[in-house]
C-alpha cells in the first residue's frame, strides 16, 4: 500500500488559515504556557494560599473570594476590558472598549496597536495569534482582583466583593495596564515595568489598603469595610501552613511565565528574566528568614512565605532588564524593607495599627512593587533595556547620562499607580454601599463560613459529616430571636 502523500492542513506551514506563514509555533506555545502558568498562580496557587492562611472559620470564604475573582474577571475581559487595556486608545491613560470574542479578531496575529513609540519603534506584533494575547493578559488581570482580596479577607460582604471585582477591572485595573503597557502615557514616557510590579502589584496593594479602611471619611463620608472582629485580629492563627506551602509552591513556579512570558518572545531575555526571578526570590526567602531568627529566635514558615512574595514582586518590574547580581541585590533589600514596614513600621504607625489590612498586600505587594520599580529604574542594564523598551536608549541611573531621569520617572509612575487606585476603589466602594453593606453582619462575622456560605471547609466530626453548625444554634452569642 502506497504511503499517504496528502499532509493534514494543520502541518501545513504557510499555506491553510489554521497554520499562517507568521505564526511561530515555538513562541506561541511558550505564551499558552506562560498564560497557564500565570493563570495557575490564581486558581489554584492563591485559592489554597489563602485558605491555608487565615483562621479556620475563614477558609472557605477566603477561597471562595479569590475564586470568584478569578472567573468574574473573564467575561469582563472579553466584552470590554481586554480593549480598554491593550486596544486604541481613548484617552491618554484609557483605551476604547470593546468587544474581543469573534474569530476575526482573535484569530489573526496579535497587535497591541497604541504601542508605537513616535515614528521610532513600530507597534508590539508578536509570531502568534490574538487570542493568545488575551489568555495571557486576562491571567495577569485575574491575578491581580485575587491579591487585593488578600486586604479583606475575613469581613468584606460577598455580595458587595461580587458587585466590587467587575468594576475595579474596568475603572481601575485596566487604567494602569494601558497606561504602562498598552501604549498609554506612561508607556510613552518610557516607564519600565517589565511584568507588572506596578499594573498588577502596586496596584492591588494600593487598593487593598484602600479597600480595609474608609477613604476621607470626614469629606466624604465613605462607609468603610472596617477591621476584622478583634478577636480575629488578636488572634488569626493559619489553620493549614502546609496548604499555604502548597499554594506558595504554585505562586513561587508560577511566576516562571509571569516574568518569562512577558518579552511575548521565547527569547534570551525570557531566559534571563526567568533566572532572575528565581534568584531574587529566593535570595529574599533567606534575608526574610534571617530577620526572623535574628529578632525572634526561630524561622518562620508564614515569614519564609512573605519572603518568597516580597522578592517575585520586587524583580517584576525588572526581571528582563536588570543584571543577576543586581537581581541578587535586589532579593536582599526586598527581603529586607518590607519586613521592616510589617513587623516593626505596622506596629508603631497609628494608620497602620488602624488599618486591618488581612494578609499584609500592602507590604507584601504595594511596598516591595515600589522598591521593584525604583530598584529598576536604577539597575535596568542599557543592552537589556534595548531588547525589550520601546523607547531607545533606555537605562538605570546607575549607567550614567540620562539614566539619573529615569528613576524619577519611576517614581512618578508609582504615585500615578497609587493616586489612581486609592481614587477609584474608594469610588466604587461608595457606590456599592448605597445598595450593599460592605462589611459582614456580626452575625456571619462571629459564625464563619457557615453563616456566609452554609458550608464549612473541614468536615472533622466523623464519615464526611460536619461538626454540628452553630449557625443555628447562637443564642450562646446573645443573638435577639435565636432559636434555642
Amino acid at each position: 500500500m502506497a504511503a499517504a502523500s496528502v499532509v493534514p492542513v494543520a502541518y501545513q506551514q504557510g499555506i491553510v488559515p489554521a497554520v499562517p506563514g507568521w505564526l511561530n509555533k515555538g513562541e506561541n506555545t511558550w505564551q499558552m504556557v506562560s498564560a497557564a502558568l500565570v493563570g495557575m498562580q490564581g486558581m489554584p496557587g492563591l485559592v489554597i494560599l489563602y485558605a491555608g492562611l487565615v483562621k479556620k472559620k475563614w477558609a472557605l470564604n477566603s477561597a471562595f473570594m479569590a475564586l470568584y475573582a478569578f472567573a468574574a474577571v473573564m467575561p469582563c475581559w472579553m466584552l470590554w476590558a481586554y480593549k480598554m487595556s491593550f486596544g486604541h486608545k481613548l484617552l491618554p491613560f484609557w483605551g476604547k472598549p470593546g468587544l474581543a470574542v469573534s474569530q476575526d479578531f482573535l484569530i489573526p496575529q496579535a497587535i497591541l496597536p497604541s504601542t508605537q513609540y513616535k515614528n521610532i519603534t513600530a507597534a508590539i506584533q508578536p509570531f502568534y495569534p490574538t487570542a493568545s494575547m488575551v489568555f495571557f493578559q486576562y491571567a495577569f488581570a485575574a491575578v491581580t482582583a485575587m491579591l487585593l482580596a488578600g486586604s479583606v479577607l475575613a469581613r468584606m460582604n460577598i455580595r458587595a466583593w461580587m458587585v466590587f471585582v467587575p468594576l475595579w477591572i474596568t475603572f481601575s485595573y485596566s487604567v494602569g495596564a494601558y497606561s504602562i503597557w498598552g501604549g498609554g502615557f506612561l508607556f510613552q514616557w518610557g516607564i519600565m515595568d517589565y511584568s507588572g510590579g506596578y499594573v498588577v502589584h502596586l496596584a492591588s496593594g494600593a487598593a487593598g489598603f484602600t479597600a480595609a479602611y474608609w477613604v476621607s471619611i470626614q469629606l466624604l463620608k465613605i462607609p468603610q469595610v472596617g477591621p476584622r472582629m478583634k478577636s480575629d485580629r488578636e488572634e488569626f492563627p493559619p489553620n493549614n501552613l502546609l496548604f499555604a506551602l502548597s499554594g506558595a509552591g504554585i505562586l513561587w513556579m508560577g511566576w516562571t511565565g509571569f516574568n518569562g512570558g512577558d518579552p511575548f518572545a521565547a527569547n534570551v531575555d525570557s531566559s534571563l528574566a526567568v533566572l532572575n526571578t528565581h534568584i531574587c526570590a529566593a535570595t529574599s526567602l533567606l534575608i526574610w528568614i534571617c530577620w526572623d531568627v535574628i529578632t525572634f529566635k526561630k524561622p518562620s514558615v508564614v515569614g519564609a512565605i512573605q519572603g518568597m512574595i516580597t522578592g517575585l514582586v520586587c524583580i517584576t518590574p525588572g526581571a528582563g532588564l536588570v543584571q543577576a547580581w543586581a537581581a541578587i541585590l535586589m532579593g536582599i533589600i526586598s527581603g529586607t524593607v518590607p519586613w521592616y514596614t510589617m513587623m516593626r513600621l505596622s506596629k508603631q504607625l497609628p494608620l497602620l495599627q488602624k488599618v486591618d489590612d488581612t494578609l499584609g498586600v500592602l507590604h507584601t505587594h504595594a511596598v516591595a512593587g515600589i522598591l521593584g520599580g525604583a530598584l529598576t529604574g536604577l539597575f535596568a542594564h542599557p543592552d537589556l533595556s534595548n531588547m525589550f523598551m520601546a523607547v531607545p536608549n533606555s537605562k538605570g541611573g546607575i549607567y550614567g547620562g540620562p539614566g539619573g531621569v529615569q528613576f524619577l520617572k519611576q517614581l512618578v509612575g508609582a504615585g500615578f499607580i497609587i493616586g489612581w487606585n486609592v481614587l477609584v476603589t474608594s469610588i466604587i466602594l461608595q457606590l456599592i454601599k448605597v445598595k450593599i453593606p460592605l462589611r459582614m453582619t456580626e452575625e456571619e462575622l462571629i459564625i464563619g463560613d457557615d453563616a456566609a456560605h452554609g458550608e464549612e471547609a473541614y468536615a472533622l466530626a466523623g464519615q464526611g459529616q460536619r461538626e454540628k453548625s452553630i449557625h443555628n444554634d447562637i443564642n450562646q452569642y446573645g443573638f435577639e430571636g435565636a432559636e434555642p
